[in-house]
């Protein structure tokens, strides 16, 4: 009985011996049997490209017209709301005016007085005149006569500038928009004390039936603008420049394109940049003084080399694309990268036209392992 067991267990480990062994074996020539990844290859070539750059904005409307009082006075009247839309010439404040209707009746009283006066002296030098003729006055009492008669009129004519003076005072008490556009912030209230040395504005009107967007370009950038477009002078490239699309905060692009149409006159020497100034419709009034966005500028170029973006795997902010040594194994190469165009990456350093590279395949090696080319397949441009 026991010699049964004995021999049944012996023969048990023969077995599993042996299917160790065959498991071994087939392990140990399955790397010599699968040999060596098959691959896609691929090969750099050039095409024209189109980078797309984006730059941040700030959005005016075409006017933004800060409302100060040019009289002083209380606050009397508001009669728009803050947001409102209004007209030009619409009135907007009244500030307290009895003190202007009163320095305007005076002026008018001094008016009277005056020409009252000027008709006392002309009556005299009327006289004068007529005695003259008979010699019975002098010449000196014909010329004060006459120095008395111009002084009456000089003051009839001082009067009327006083009343058309105290008339504008009183005029400037009713404040109305200069522009059509929408009333900001109120800075003041009823009651209020204002006068041309207030420090704020009363509020500001924004005309924003078309608004500017001023983004600024590095010192690189707008020489590459310049020379990218044809003209002799500033005015005559930035005509020649294609529209710039508007992304809004939210990401989406605005409706219509603007044009660039002014450029600073010099850079700003704390950040080397120059701004730049392009005007859109805002037909809609989707647009507000004080928004902001992103201007989109695409930049076209001929036979660079291109590089799928599906082809290369990104480490943090590095960019690496496989290809093959002399023994045909994998290496990972660095690649400087210039900017996006489609699916494609324009290639700056680490690649050149006529590289292979493992267009797929690629996604699980690592350098040193051994690989073989399945097929090659050309970048389109």
């Amino acid at each position: 009985m026991k010699q049964n067991v004995v021999k049944k267990r012996a023969t048990n480990l023969f077995i599993a011996l042996v299917l160790l062994s065959s498991c071994s074996g087939k392990q140990q020539n399955g790397g010599y049997q699968q040999g060596p990844a098959e691959v896609l290859f691929g090969t750099v070539t050039t095409g024209d490209a189109t980078i797309r750059n984006e730059y941040a904005s700030a959005i005016e409307g075409v006017s933004n017209i800060e409302i100060r009082p040019q009289v002083t006075g209380y606050l009397q009247k508001i009669f728009v709301d803050e947001g409102d839309y209004v007209r030009a010439g619409q009135a907007l404040f009244k500030i307290e005016d009895r003190i202007f209707q009163e320095q305007l009746t005076n002026a008018r009283a001094a008016l009277s007085v005056a020409e009252s006066n000027l008709l006392t002296a002309k009556i005299e030098l009327d006289r004068k005149t007529e005695l003259t003729k008979n010699r019975i006055v002098s010449d000196i009492q014909m010329q004060e006569a006459q120095a008395n008669y111009a002084a009456a009129k000089a003051s009839v004519a001082q009067a009327r500038s006083a009343i058309a003076s105290a008339q504008i005072n009183l005029d400037f008490s009713v404040i109305k928009s200069p522009v059509n556009g929408y009333i900001g912030r109120f800075n003041y209230r009823l009651g209020s004390l204002l006068s041309a040395s207030n420090k704020d504005p009363i509020t500001v009107v924004s005309d924003n039936h078309q608004v500017y967007a001023y983004f600024s370009l590095s010192e690189n950038d707008f020489v590459r603008f310049q020379r990218e477009h044809t003209g002799n002078t500033v005015a005559e490239k930035l005509k020649n420049a294609a529209p710039v699309a508007l992304l809004l905060s939210d990401g989406q692009e605005y409706h219509t394109k603007g044009r660039i149409d002014a450029v600073e006159g010099q850079f700003n020497k704390n950040t080397g940049s120059i701004t730049l100034r392009a005007k859109f419709d805002n037909p809609r009034a989707e647009l507000r003084s004080g928004n902001t966005g992103k201007i989109v500028m695409y930049q076209q170029l001929k036979e660079m080399p291109l590089l799928p973006i599906a082809s290369t795997v990104s480490y943090q902010d590095k960019v690496f694309a496989y290809a093959v040594d002399k023994e045909n194994k994998v290496v990972q190469i660095p690649v400087a990268i210039s900017g996006k165009s489609e699916d494609n990456f324009i290639i700056r350093e680490g690649l050149k036209q006529g590289d292979r590279y493992m267009a797929q395949g690629f996604e699980r090696l690592q350098p040193g392992m051994p690989v073989v080319a399945q097929k090659q397949t050309q970048n389109k441009k």
